[in-house]
């Protein structure tokens, strides 16, 4: 079974915000394969389904972005799901926007949802896509950039770094993670 986790945050004030692209993601992945991210389980909402042969569930954590590794914790526990089996979306302050880097271990880089995961699953090691999202220009607040909406001018990239994430998914179902790094870490 592969598990993919998008980090956002719930609620409509923050659906097309920056921190939100792990959950954009997971619609797009959803829309794609016809899954429905609808069951309320393990502090999340949560669609399954076969894709190319491979059971897969999809993960978008209700417990804001501070709190995701308690969602995920409990997916885990709840499903007996291998950690090795998961992939984690999500913003990437210190990526371009439009631009995603695939990885399977790391810290946090002060994204709290990150910390969450790290705290819940005892380690840094878990495979992983960031999405861009750029800083904020010097002088604006981080917190505030995170949870703003990107600009009309972004629009293209972001709907291009969003079918690349999930093209890198879709992939990853087959191939290993390293072939799959290897493939979309251009």
């Amino acid at each position: 079974m592969k598990w993919i986790v998008g980090l956002g945050n719930p609620g409509t004030q923050y659906q097309g915000t920056r921190h939100n692209v792990g959950f954009m993601a997971i619609d797009e992945l959803a829309r794609r394969w016809g899954i429905s991210v609808t069951t309320n389980k393990c502090r999340a909402l949560i669609g399954e389904g076969n894709v190319q042969g491979t059971k897969v569930v999809l993960i978008k954590p209700m417990t804001y972005m501070n709190l995701s590794g308690e969602s995920v914790r409990a997916f885990l526990d709840y499903f007996k799901a291998d950690r090795a089996e998961g992939l984690i979306l999500y913003d990437d302050l210190d990526t371009e926007i439009g631009k995603i880097r695939l990885r399977y271990q790391g810290s946090a880089g002060g994204h709290n949802g990150i910390k969450s995961l790290i705290q819940h699953l005892g380690t840094q090691s878990f495979n992983r896509i960031r999405m861009g999202v750029s800083r904020p220009q010097p002088g604006m607040n981080i917190a505030d950039y995170v949870l703003s909406n990107f600009p009309k001018s972004d629009q293209d990239k972001l709907t291009a770094m969003i079918e690349q994430t999930c093209d890198a998914v879709e992939f990853g179902l087959k191939a290993p993670f390293e072939e799959t790094m290897a493939k979309f870490n251009r």
